[in-house]
C-alpha cells in the first residue's frame, strides 16, 4: 500500500468510526458492529452496482417478458450488473442509497426491500447478519436516516473508482478488527488477534518454497473460519511474494455473524464465495435431527487441502455433535475423521485437528503434494488425558506418525476473551529430511510487549520483531538455540539470552504406564468390634430389605425373614472364639464354615464375602491370599502405577492398535522384558513382593513443554525480604498514627 493509499485508508477508517459513534444511545459501543459492518458492505455493493443499475432493471424486465427465470436470469443480470466481476452480484429492487434518502418516511421498509432485491448469496449475507432487526431498531431510535445519510457524504467514497477490490478488502478487514476488539467480550470466541494470525501464517509457509513458484496452485482451508482472518492473511502473504500464484480459499463457520463477515470480505474482493460453508464442521453431511431439521455438516467432505489453519474453540464441549462424532468413529474408524480416538466431552479441540489431518493430501513419498497445518490450542491438548485415553492416543498417533513438526508456546494474555497461555501446533506429513523423527519445541512466552491499553483479557501483543524472532527459531531448527527476551533479573526487567528452542526425538514424548501390584494379606477375627462392622457391608444390610412394594404383607414378611437371618449370622459369629487372630484365610474359612454349619446356615456367595470383609483387616504379617485357582490376589489399596520410558531399541510406531484391547498382546511381547527390568531395578529393592500386571500396561504420550523450558529462580535473600517487611511495618504504623 502506497503512502497516499495508506493515508486514504486511515481517513476512511476514521470517518466510519465517527459515524459509528452516532449510534451511542440505542447501542453500546460493543454493539456498533451489528450496524456498521453490514452497512459498509451494503454501501460498497450499492456503489459497485450503481453504474449499470438501470441496465439491470431493463434486462430483468425484458428477460422475464420472454419467460426466462431462475439461474439463467441470474447469470444474465450478473454479467450486466458489474463489468469485469467474477462473482455473482446484482440488485433488482430499483433502490439505491440516494433513492432511499428521498423517501425518508418509508426508509425502513424500502431498505428491507432493497436488501431483498440482491442476488441470493449477497442476500444471504444480510440474513446471517440479521440486519432486518437492526433496521427496525435504528428506525425506532430515529437513527436510520441519519446513518444512511452519513454514508452518502463526500468524505466516504467506497466506489470502485476510488478503492480497488483489494483496497476495499483491506479497509473491511481493518474495520472488522477494530469493531471486534471493541466487542471483545462478545466476539472474542471467534476472533483471533491479527498478530497471532500473522505469526501462524509465517510459520506455516516457512520452508514451503513450492508455494512461491510462479503459476502454482495451492488450496488453503480453515474449518473454523470465523471472520476469515486466517484465510485472507494467508492469501495476502503468498500473493505479495508470488503475484502469479493461484490460491483457492476454503472454509466453514458455524457462527452466523462471523460467516456473514467472512462472506462479505470475499465478495467485496470478488473472490469465490461458494467455498465458504455455513455449519458445524464436526457434524455429518446430510444428517437430520429428530425434528427433521437440517443439521450442519462437514462442508467439504471429499476435499483435500495443501495448507490449513484454525483456531478452534478452547475448552468447549462437543456434546451437540456427540452422536454424529461417535457414530462416525465407531462405523468408520481410520476411514473416517476420528480414528485415533475421542477426547473427553468437555474439550473438542483435538477433534478439529483430526478433522484437518483427514483432509491432508497424500504425503510426497506416496505420490502426493502433502499438507501442512497450523492450529492454535490452549494447554489442554499437550498433556490432558491418562495413558490409553482418547487424548493420549490422538497425540500418540500424531507423534508416532511423524506428523508433529513443532509446538510454539505463546505469551499469556494474548487473546481477547482469555488470559491463558496458548500454543501453536505445526503438523505436517511432508517433513524435510532434517526434521524427520524430531519435534521442535519453542518457548515464545517471553516474546511480547505490553499494550498501551488492554482489550478485555488481551494485555500483551506480538511486535514484528517478536514474530521475526519466533519464525527464525523455527526455521533454524537448532537444539538449545537462544534468543534475546525480556526477563526479570534481580527483581528488575532486563534483556537476557534464554534458550528458546529445543529438539526432541519423537519417542521422547512417549511412555509406558505400568501397574505395580502387591499381594493381599489379611488377618481375621470374630471380635465384637469386627462383627459390628457387618452393618457397613451392603450385601449383609440388603438381607433386611424387600423389592415387593405392592404387597405390604409380602414386603413385611421378606424383611422379617432377612432380619432373622441377620440375627442368626451374628449369633453364629458370636459363638466363635473372638480372641483368636487368624493370619491364614483358608484356615479361618474352615472355622467360619464350622460355626455356620453348627446353626444350620449356608450363606450365599455375596453374603459370605461380606462376612469375610467385615471380620478382616490388612496385616503385613499375614499369609498371602489366593483365589480359587491358586493365583495371588492383588491388594487394591497397595496398587500403584509407574511411568516408564519407551524401550530405546523398539522402532516407532509401536505395534499396538489404538484400540488397546485388540493390540495388547503385541505390546506385551515387546515391552514386558523392559518393564520387568525397570521393576527389578527401581521397585523390588524397596518392595520385594511386587509384580507388574502386564494386562494393564498402557502407552501414553504427552508434551510437557513448560517443564523443558523451566528456569530456576532462586528465592530472594532473607535480608532483602526482612528489609521490605520492616519498611511496610513503618508505613502501617504511620498510617495508623494518622487515623488516631
Amino acid at each position: 500500500m502506497s503512502p497516499v493509499q495508506s493515508t486514504q485508508h486511515q481517513n476512511l477508517v476514521g470517518f466510519i468510526w465517527n459515524i459509528a459513534n452516532k449510534l451511542r444511545g440505542p447501542y453500546r459501543p460493543p454493539q456498533y458492529r451489528r450496524v456498521m459492518l453490514p452497512l459498509v458492505v451494503l454501501r460498497r455493493f450499492d456503489l459497485v452496482l450503481a453504474e449499470n443499475k438501470q441496465k439491470v432493471l431493463a434486462e430483468k424486465k425484458r428477460l422475464e417478458g420472454k419467460g426466462i427465470t431462475g439461474a439463467a436470469l441470474e447469470k444474465s443480470l450478473s454479467r450486466i450488473a458489474a463489468q469485469g466481476r467474477k462473482q455473482e452480484l446484482y440488485n433488482t429492487s430499483g433502490f439505491t442509497f440516494e433513492r432511499l434518502l428521498d423517501d425518508a418516511p418509508n426508509i425502513a421498509g424500502n431498505l428491507i426491500a432493497y436488501i431483498q432485491g440482491f442476488s441470493p448469496r449477497a442476500k444471504d449475507i444480510f440474513d446471517k447478519f440479521e440486519f432486518e432487526a437492526e433496521i427496525a431498531k435504528l428506525d425506532e431510535a430515529n437513527r436510520l436516516f441519519l446513518i444512511l445519510k452519513e454514508f452518502c457524504a463526500g468524505d466516504i467514497d467506497l466506489a470502485p473508482k476510488a478503492l480497488s477490490n483489494l483496497q476495499m478488502g483491506y479497509l473491511f478487514e481493518e474495520l472488522v478488527r477494530k469493531f471486534n476488539e471493541q466487542a471483545n467480550e462478545e466476539a472474542g470466541d471467534h476472533f483471533t488477534p491479527r498478530e497471532v494470525i500473522r505469526l501462524m501464517v509465517q510459520l506455516l509457509f516457512t520452508g514451503e518454497e513450492d508455494v512461491f513458484t510462479p503459476g502454482v496452485y495451492r488450496s488453503v482451508y480453515d474449518p473454523t473460519a470465523g471472520t476469515g482472518g486466517m484465510l485472507s492473511e494467508s492469501e495476502k502473504f503468498i500473493t505479495e511474494k508470488n503475484p502469479d500464484a493461484h490460491i483457492e480459499l476454503f472454509g466453514q463457520e458455524y457462527n452466523p455473524e462471523s460467516y456473514a463477515i467472512c462472506c462479505s470480505d470475499l465478495l467485496i474482493k470478488d473472490e469465490p464465495i461458494d467455498n465458504l460453508i455455513y455449519g458445524d464442521t464436526l457434524g455429518i453431511k446430510g444428517a437430520k435431527n429428530k425434528a427433521n431439521n437440517f443439521v450442519p455438516h462437514d462442508g467439504h467432505p471429499d476435499k483435500r487441502f495443501h495448507y490449513m489453519l484454525a483456531n478452534p474453540p478452547f475448552g468447549v464441549e462437543w456434546k451437540p455433535e456427540e452422536d454424529f462424532v461417535r457414530e462416525e468413529y465407531g462405523a468408520q474408524g481410520f476411514d473416517g475423521r476420528f480414528g485415533a480416538g475421542l477426547p473427553r466431552i468437555n474439550d473438542g479441540s483435538l477433534l478439529f485437528l483430526q478433522h484437518m489431518i483427514a483432509k491432508m493430501h497424500r504425503a510426497p513419498d506416496r505420490g502426493g503434494d502433502g499438507s501442512k497445518i497450523a492450529i492454535v490450542f490452549n494447554g489442554s491438548p499437550l498433556f490432558t488425558g491418562d495413558a490409553g485415553s482418547g487424548e493420549s492416543n490422538i497425540r500418540r498417533w500424531i507423534v508416532e506418525g511423524d506428523m508433529l513438526d513443532a509446538v510454539i508456546a505463546l505469551p499469556d494474555q494474548m487473546f481477547y476473551n482469555t488470559g491463558i497461555y496458548t500454543y501453536i501446533w505445526l503438523v505436517t506429513n511432508k517433513k524435510p529430511a532434517h526434521r524427520r523423527g524430531k519435534v521442535q519445541l519453542i518457548d515464545g512466552t517471553r516474546h511480547f510487549k505490553k499494550m498501551d491499553k488492554s482489550l478485555g483479557n488481551k494485555r500483551n501483543e506480538l511486535a514484528d520483531d517478536h514474530i521475526r524472532a519466533l519464525v527464525n527459531l523455527y526455521a533454524g531448527h537448532e537444539h538449545d538455540a537462544k534468543a534475546e527476551v525480556m526477563d526479570e533479573v534481580d527483581g528488575k526487567p532486563a534483556k537476557v539470552q534464554r534458550i528458546c528452542s529445543k529438539l526432541f526425538d519423537n519417542r521422547d514424548f512417549g511412555y509406558l504406564k505400568i501397574t505395580v501390584e502387591r499381594p493381599l494379606r489379611l488377618n481375621f477375627q470374630a471380635s465384637p468390634e469386627r462383627i459390628a462392622k457387618l452393618d457397613d457391608q451392603s450385601a449383609f444390610a440388603n438381607l433386611a430389605t424387600s423389592k415387593k412394594r405392592k404387597n405390604e404383607a409380602e414386603h413385611a414378611a421378606e424383611v422379617a425373614a432377612g432380619q432373622q437371618l441377620q440375627a442368626a449370622i451374628r449369633s453364629a459369629l458370636q459363638g466363635m472364639d473372638g480372641s483368636i487372630l487368624h493370619r491364614n484365610r483358608p484356615a479361618f474359612e474352615k472355622v467360619l464354615d464350622a460355626a455356620l454349619h453348627k446353626v444350620g446356615l449356608r450363606l450365599a456367595a455375596p453374603v459370605r464375602k461380606a462376612v469375610l470383609a467385615a471380620l478382616s483387616e490388612r496385616d503385613p504379617e499375614a499369609d498371602i491370599c489366593r483365589d480359587a485357582k491358586g493365583r495371588i490376589e492383588p491388594d487394591a489399596e497397595l496398587r500403584d502405577t509407574e511411568i516408564v520410558s519407551l524401550p530405546a531399541d523398539i522402532a516407532l510406531p509401536l505395534p499396538l492398535g489404538y484400540d488397546n484391547e485388540t493390540g495388547h498382546d503385541k505390546l506385551l511381547k515387546l515391552v514386558k522384558a523392559h518393564c520387568e527390568a525397570y521393576l527389578e531395578a527401581e521397585v523390588l529393592p524397596h518392595v520385594k513382593d511386587a509384580w507388574i500386571a502386564h494386562d494393564k500396561t498402557r502407552v501414553g504420550y504427552e508434551i510437557p513443554l513448560t517443564r523443558h523450558f523451566y528456569v530456576y529462580q532462586p528465592p530472594r535473600p532473607l535480608e532483602t525480604i526482612a528489609a521490605e517487611i520492616s519498611v511496610l511495618e513503618k508505613e502501617i504504623i504511620a498510617m495508623l498514627g494518622e487515623v488516631v
